[in-house]
């Protein structure tokens, strides 16, 4: 997610938009201006004139603190109706392929077993293990395109987790700009 900078004081109330709209945000301070408080997890501050390497420096600790408050609000859900939606879109499931899902959203993250999916998926009864493999591969094309993969554990079982795309490394990475934010150079003005 990306980060938008942010002149303080100047700019409170594109700050506000921001925190409505759930956007993480780096405030841009001049030398005595006092930092105001906090209103989420998702803002930060430094001082202006700031140099490349500590914005990036502080760029990337937002990200770190931001990534697990997003995630934590995005999480998949799946109804009773057999959708599961994501923050990356919606798929319809068949019913075996949603009992599949559930079990492994139950434990969003951790590792369920094969056993656990087989009774999950066939609840009158486990079919053999053939058929919880072709099921379990269906089930991971359906959710490749809404950001979720299904990893296998070995000699343990399956893990559903988020993908999340690679960023690039702080050293690398520019300060943004795409959304009319101030690029590095323009906030040591």
């Amino acid at each position: 997610m990306e980060v938008t900078l942010v002149r303080w004081p100047e700019e409170a109330d594109r700050r506000e938009a921001l925190h409505r709209a759930a956007q993480p945000r780096l405030l841009l301070l001049a030398d005595e201006t006092i930092p105001p408080a906090p209103v989420d997890e998702l803002e930060d501050w430094t001082r202006v004139p700031v140099s490349d390497g500590d914005l990036r420096a502080r760029l990337e600790w937002l990200h770190q603190r931001v990534e697990p408050a997003v995630s934590a609000r995005t999480a998949p859900d799946l109804d009773d109706d057999g959708v599961l939606r994501t923050p990356a879109g919606w798929v319809s499931l068949p019913p075996v392929e949603g009992r599949l899902a559930r079990a492994l959203l139950d434990r969003f993250g951790a590792v369920v077993s094969r056993e656990a999916l087989a009774r999950a998926g066939w609840p009158q009864g486990a079919p053999g293990r053939n058929a919880l493999d072709v099921h379990v591969l269906r089930l991971r094309r359906r959710l490749g395109p809404v950001a979720l993969a299904i990893r296998t554990v070995r000699s343990r079982g399956y893990l559903l987790e988020a993908v999340v795309a690679p960023r690039a490394a702080p050293a690398e990475r520019e300060a943004p700009s795409a959304n009319g934010s101030a690029p590095a150079a323009a906030a040591r003005r």
